[in-house]
């Protein structure tokens, strides 16, 4: 048997007809940019999430430094970031002029609160918090330290989709949620696709007017902007995977009961959830001292796995001038070294998940 580490054709052929009759709905109106289906997905991912506003961007890269630019955070602030999160989420603070300053996880992958406050200099502006894997955060201990020292918030949600910590969605605990739609997301489009969630007013309209090269009326240029606009097609896709996310979610979040009940190698550990949390499975990311052995091994059974992420942000070649070496972060480093993304996705069998956790099992 051969299990790939996702498939994106099987999210798609569980909701074919609907997909193929909304693509030619829009094909056939007419218009395709800034339409009736942008506005529809905005007005029901915001009441999806639980925060009043959405705008629609064109990719979650975008939502990221667009968001720290509309927050008047530039050269000379500084931001707090996971060390081990994706290299886009120290890019949008970057593409700013800002300087991220890292700070080390905790052991459900989050951002430690405990490791914040250190890290904290007169030049700290905001703290920018992932979900990563699609497991919400301790956001009961970062939001009082954000209120503390008048700090921004910004969440990057990328892979979180649904996830909630005390009942709350991610992406409306701080300034800014920040999503991506890329196609292997829970809510994934089909192609590149983003959006920010905020509950200000005037901020969301400020997204609106940004997104469309800083123009509120057209060619009436308020700000210089950015040509970021969510298409017609791809936020159609979204309004029918949207309809769809209850089920979705709940068939992922299944397959990672099940593994995290029936995997059991003491050459493997399992991820766990931060208490009050929910996890809405992105990704399963398993750790092992042992990696390239078990990868091997899995390849030879015709098991595809992912490393997210092989190398952390703070040891890219693109950031070399922040002059951080090796030992900066132990814990960061670590992870990068022992984690594994293995097969989670919509529409995986119940053979292909046996098939997994043998294997895995197997694993001496």
């Amino acid at each position: 048997m051969k299990v790939m580490p996702n498939r994106m054709d099987r999210g798609f052929q569980m909701y074919q007809n609907e997909f193929e009759t909304k693509a030619l709905e829009v094909l056939r109106s007419g218009w395709y940019v800034l339409g009736k289906e942008v506005s529809a997905f905005e007005e029901e991912f915001a009441a999806y999430t639980g925060g009043k506003y959405c705008v629609g961007l064109a990719s979650g890269l975008d939502a990221l430094w667009i968001a720290f630019r509309l927050l008047n955070i530039g050269a000379g602030d500084e931001v707090i970031v996971q060390g081990n999160t994706y290299i886009a989420s120290v890019m949008g603070i970057t593409m700013n002029g800002a300087t991220p300053v890292f700070a080390e996880p905790d052991e459900h992958f989050g951002m430690d609160p405990e490791k914040i406050e250190a890290l904290i200099t007169e030049k700290t502006k905001a703290i920018l918090v992932t979900h990563l894997y699609g497991m919400a955060s301790r956001m009961d201990e970062i939001v009082p330290i954000c209120k503390k020292h008048n700090l921004r918030l910004v969440e990057d949600c990328a892979q979180s989709h649904g996830a909630c910590f005390n009942g709350q969605m991610t992406g409306t605990f701080g300034d800014v949620g920040c999503f991506s739609f890329y196609p292997s997301k829970n809510l994934g489009a089909f192609g590149d696709a983003g959006a920010v969630v905020v509950n200000d007013e005037a901020l969301a309209k400020e997204f609106k007017i940004f997104r469309n090269y800083g123009s509120e009326k057209r060619y009436y240029n308020k700000v210089v902007g950015a040509n970021s606009r969510l298409d017609e097609l791809q936020a159609a896709m979204l309004r029918v995977r949207l309809a769809h996310m209850q089920e979705l979610t709940e068939e992922k979040q299944k397959i990672a009961e099940r593994y995290s009940k029936e995997i059991n190698n003491p050459a493997i550990k399992l991820p766990t959830l931060v208490p009050h949390a929910t996890g809405v499975w992105h990704q399963y990311v398993l750790r092992c001292e042992d990696r390239e052995r078990l990868i091997d091994y899995l390849n030879k059974k015709e098991i595809g796995t992912i490393i997210h992420y092989p190398i952390p942000p703070h040891l890219a070649e693109a950031y070399a001038y922040l002059g951080h070496k090796e030992g900066f972060l132990p814990i960061t480093e670590h992870l990068a070294k022992t984690v594994l993304s293995i097969p989670m996705y919509n529409g995986m069998t119940d053979d292909e998940q046996t098939y997994v956790i043998d294997a895995i099992n197997n694993f001496q």
